[in-house]
């Protein structure tokens, strides 16, 4: 009796309008708070993305204005405005040259990490032996080793590498394309192997063996079945690659000494001067530079985004 009493009553109670109050007061605590965080929240990813464009967009900015002009006028004032930055930065800084060396180095280099990657991940993946554990470490460390730590070693070894004189004019390893496609090659490998095996793992294992009941060997399989539903890793895994040895920087200038063997983001330096350097040029052929990227990141989006999504409804 006492507790159906103080039952009743607790109901009674929660239906008077105190009650009904508490209870509004307490809903509308819980949505503030809500609201709260959901502003600080896109306050935090605001202050992120301007605190990340700012440089860019000051680039692009200062690209566009005439180098006496700031030097009088001084940076944070107006006008100024010309196009000659990017005229001057396409021939004097011999962009179009330079850009084919990039384009000789990357794309090699990209084509070699997804085929050598997606291979050395099929057999990580799809199959079980004992070692299986430790290749995938083997390829995962390596990425771990700084490449400056490296360098010595490399620019011995590219030296003591011999080559014929129609794919080298130092006859080694050295100075040449493919040194630096190589150098991009180890250092990018790990990464490459690492996500393309995770995401085979995902895929059903009931494809690969229908197909080897049916005759199809390891290479065809590979090349097939599980390569063709690799599509979306593969364009996500092109986008970064091509990115990141596009923008190399130090490989270049570490394993070559002929000036017009550099790729562009290395040849950029050449717009300095020996007394001053025209910051507006610079900013010019850096925009310039960077555009490629920009359009295989268009290109590639849609891509891109189902690559970086892989898993998520998992």
């Amino acid at each position: 009796m006492t507790l159906s009493s103080s039952t009743g009553a607790t109901t009674r109670n929660a239906g008077t309008p105190a009650a009904q109050s508490v209870y509004m007061r307490r809903g509308r605590s819980r949505s503030t708070a809500a609201t709260a965080r959901t502003v600080a929240t896109q306050l935090l990813l605001v202050t992120f993305a301007i605190v990340w464009m700012a440089p860019l967009a000051w680039a692009v900015y200062s690209s566009f204005r005439d180098y006496d002009y700031v030097q009088e006028k001084g940076q944070l004032s107006t006008g100024g405005y010309t196009l000659e930055n990017y005229a001057n930065a396409w021939t004097i800084g011999n962009i179009p040259h330079f850009f084919l060396n990039s384009v000789l180095i990357t794309v090699p280099a990209v084509i070699l990490i997804l085929a050598l990657g997606s291979m050395a991940a099929f057999v990580i993946a799809r199959y079980s032996w004992k070692l299986n554990i430790a290749a995938l470490l083997v390829f995962v460390t390596a990425n771990l080793l700084p490449p400056q730590t490296l360098l010595a070693p490399l620019f011995r070894m590219f030296n003591a590498f011999p080559l014929p004189e129609w794919l080298s004019s130092s006859g080694s390893l050295y100075d040449t394309y493919w040194g630096v496609i190589i150098a991009n090659l180890a250092f990018q490998l790990g990464f490459c192997v690492f996500v393309l095996s995770n995401y085979m793992k995902m895929l059903p294992k009931a494809l690969t063996e229908a197909a080897e009941i049916d005759g199809a060997g390891a290479f065809r399989q590979y090349a097939q079945i599980i390569l063709p539903l690799c599509r979306p890793a593969l364009a996500a895994l092109a986008t970064l690659f091509a990115t990141w040895v596009y923008n190399d920087f130090f490989w270049a200038l570490a394993l070559m000494v002929t000036a017009d063997k550099y790729p562009v983001t290395t040849a950029l330096q050449s717009l300095e001067g020996a007394y001053f350097t025209d910051s507006n040029m610079m900013s010019a052929g850096a925009v310039l530079v960077a555009l490629p990227t920009v359009l295989v990141y268009m290109a590639l989006q849609r891509h891109f985004i189902s690559g970086l999504t892989m898993g998520a409804n998992k």
